[in-house]
């Protein structure tokens, strides 16, 4: 089970409210191999990257919240600062492209 904020339909609005710096949302499902390859290097950056909070929010569980994003295929990753969605990603990526796609958001 991954050290990450986990996150749903109910607690997304608390959770993103509650994030210091920088919040990363982690659209996944437990089916999809790219978004398993890309747990560990989540957990690496959280680890890493004190500002930053990474959730992670299972699509399947919770369609709510990636319907409101439009969400369409996954891994995507919404960036959001202030409480503010200011980057998306998707798709699987190197821990240093991702760190450097936060870092620019």
């Amino acid at each position: 089970m991954s050290n990450l904020l986990q996150v749903t339909d109910t607690s997304f609005e608390s959770d993103l409210e509650n994030a210091q710096g920088t919040f990363v949302l982690d659209c996944w499902a437990p089916w999809c191999g790219p978004c398993r390859a890309m747990e560990p290097v989540l957990e690496q950056i959280d680890a890493e990257l004190s500002d930053v909070t990474i959730g992670k929010l299972n699509v399947d569980e919770n369609p709510q919240i990636a319907m409101r994003y439009e969400v369409l295929s996954i891994p995507t990753f919404l960036i959001f600062k202030n409480g503010n969605m200011v980057k998306r990603l998707t798709g699987a990526m190197p821990k240093a492209a991702f760190i450097d796609e936060i870092n620019n958001a």
